[in-house]
């Protein structure tokens, strides 16, 4: 997977476990692509803003054209964050690329992300591969 072409071609990102907190990287990663002209839906279940944004408790009330899903949960979260975005992809056809962020790595999730025709990257910060 190109991953500079990941960010030519891909504007919308939902954002699974945004938190509301700026000190942590699930805030400043996701703010650092709003800044960047990026569309951001934060998807957070006790959250009603983050940065400006209106949060949606769960993947399935996200806007359509979601392209990228970056996970901010623990690794034996991910799999179960896979799921509801197959069943997404399955209902609206969005969701191209799912990327775990550094530190996440889900082997299970990452096959059955593949098996649904969702390119997957896992173990990498989105923040520092976009400046690379």
């Amino acid at each position: 997977m190109d991953i500079k072409k990941v960010f030519e071609d891909y504007n919308t990102i939902a954002v699974y476990g945004m938190s509301t907190n700026p000190a942590k990287p699930s805030h400043t990663v996701p703010v650092f692509f709003l800044d960047h002209g990026y569309t951001v839906y934060p998807v957070n279940p006790v959250a009603d803003e983050i940065a400006g944004e209106k949060v949606y408790k769960n993947l399935a009330d996200a806007p359509e054209g979601i392209e990228i899903l970056n996970v901010f949960r623990p690794s034996d979260q991910a799999l179960g964050v896979v799921e509801e975005a197959v069943a997404r992809k399955k209902a609206k056809g969005d969701i191209k690329l799912i990327w775990l962020q550094e530190g996440i790595i889900s082997d299970e999730a990452k096959k059955l992300a593949e098996e649904n025709g969702i390119d997957f990257i896992q173990d990498k910060c989105m923040y520092k591969e976009y400046l690379r």
